[in-house]
């Protein structure tokens, strides 16, 4: 430990101790514990996938989630975009797949816990979510007669060991999808009700084995947990402790800023959808968020009301009480984890921003939105407490 960090830890003890004005009051220290990994409750049971938790589910999802072999050119796979060393994202604006899409890859790192899926929320389980990049034709951009087709040849024995005899698929075209091209779709609607259902049930049973894997993709434990910890503790901080930047940057973070009020509990997120007024990017399609996402999770044949669906309609509680209209739902978008959040620039649902520094520009000026109405106000942060929040949001990642 160097000279200067041993100064900086003694400034810091002071400063938790109460010898400056940035100690922290009991409501701080009670909105900081609940701010910590140690506060974020046990992944709840998964009614609607049965095999969410079974370990041979899981790891038949591991190999599927990083094969190539999962996308229409053989090249693609989910690791694509979610790269393991990127903490289950990537460093781009907007994914790359078989071709360049429209959003941002978002961190799969304890996104278990969510209730709602995408940016705009248009999935409403983990499994129906695994299942829709899998079609997209700028994603992986295969079929789901080609998959089920693939799982026979390359995984049979462990499918089957898992979720039950294969079907017939003798006579099942070798692409057919309802959401693929005019061929595809052609072969789909010319298949019998039953071997349809059949090849749907595979499918399914893909998204909810690469569910069981994602299941145990955990956030790491970061300085501002170990922080957390010893002041929730009183014991004095080693070599974690923070600098009086970033006691200020909490201090903003969980006051005056507000931020808090949406990135919130252990991952940082309240899992909500919000308009924050960032800008569109120019040449792509229009993207209205939220508003636009509820007329797809309802139509998607995977959502909780499905026939694929396990367990009781009793687990379906957020699609049946789903706010379906209004204004707060135009350009609204998931608010995104911050765990992590300083190592994985550019951010927001398009890559708008292309670091933090740029993020808190945005907050605490808060821009009119283009469509619909921000929540935001205008913060009116100086540069030191921007610095401060970008300090804070470091220890994150650290």
């Amino acid at each position: 430990m160097s000279r200067l960090s041993r100064l900086l830890a003694l400034l810091a003890m002071a400063v938790l101790a109460g010898c400056g004005k940035l100690a922290f009051s009991d409501a701080e220290k009670n909105t900081i514990a609940s701010l910590a990994l140690s506060a974020l409750p046990p992944l709840k049971t998964d009614t609607t996938n049965r095999y969410a938790d079974v370990p041979a589910a899981a790891a038949l999802g591991s190999t599927l989630f990083f094969d190539t072999g999962m996308s229409g050119d053989g090249l693609v796979s989910c690791s694509t975009c979610h790269k393991i060393d990127r903490q289950f994202q990537d460093d781009l604006p907007r994914a790359v797949g078989v071709g360049r899409t429209n959003r941002r890859t978002m961190p799969l790192a304890g996104v278990a816990h969510d209730p709602w899926f995408f940016w705009d929320g248009r999935r409403d389980s983990l499994w129906a979510q695994a299942l829709a990049p899998l079609e997209n034709p700028l994603e992986q951009a295969g079929n789901r007669a080609a998959y089920a087709h693939y799982i026979k040849a390359r995984f049979g024995e462990r499918y089957e060991r898992i979720f039950g005899p294969l079907p017939d698929l003798s006579d099942v075209p070798a692409n057919a999808s309802p959401l693929g091209s005019d061929v595809q779709k052609a072969a789909w609607n010319a298949m019998p009700a039953a071997q349809a259902e059949a090849v749907n049930r595979v499918f399914a049973n893909i998204g909810k084995a690469i569910a069981a894997f994602e299941r145990s993709i955990a956030p790491p434990r970061t300085r501002f947990d170990r922080f957390a910890a010893a002041l929730a503790t009183g014991i004095q901080p080693g070599d974690d402790a923070f600098s009086p930047e970033e006691i200020l940057g909490l201090k903003l973070f969980i006051g005056k800023a507000n931020c808090v009020t949406c990135h919130t509990g252990p991952r940082f997120t309240d899992s909500g959808f919000h308009n924050t007024g960032v800008p569109p990017v120019a040449n792509l399609p229009p993207d209205r968020g939220r508003v636009d996402a509820v007329a797809q999770v309802e139509a998607d044949p995977f959502n909780c009301f499905g026939a694929f669906r396990d367990g009781e309609a009793s687990a379906c509680g957020e699609l049946r009480f789903m706010v379906k209209s209004g204004p707060e739902l135009v350009r609204a978008y998931k608010t995104p984890s911050l765990r992590g959040a300083a190592t994985r620039a550019p951010y927001m649902h398009a890559g708008q921003f292309s670091s933090l520094d740029e993020v808190v520009a945005h907050y605490s000026k808060a821009p009119a939105s283009v469509e619909g109405t921000s929540e935001v106000h205008p913060l009116q942060l100086s540069d030191r407490e921007r610095a401060a929040l970008v300090a804070f949001l470091k220890t994150l990642a650290e």
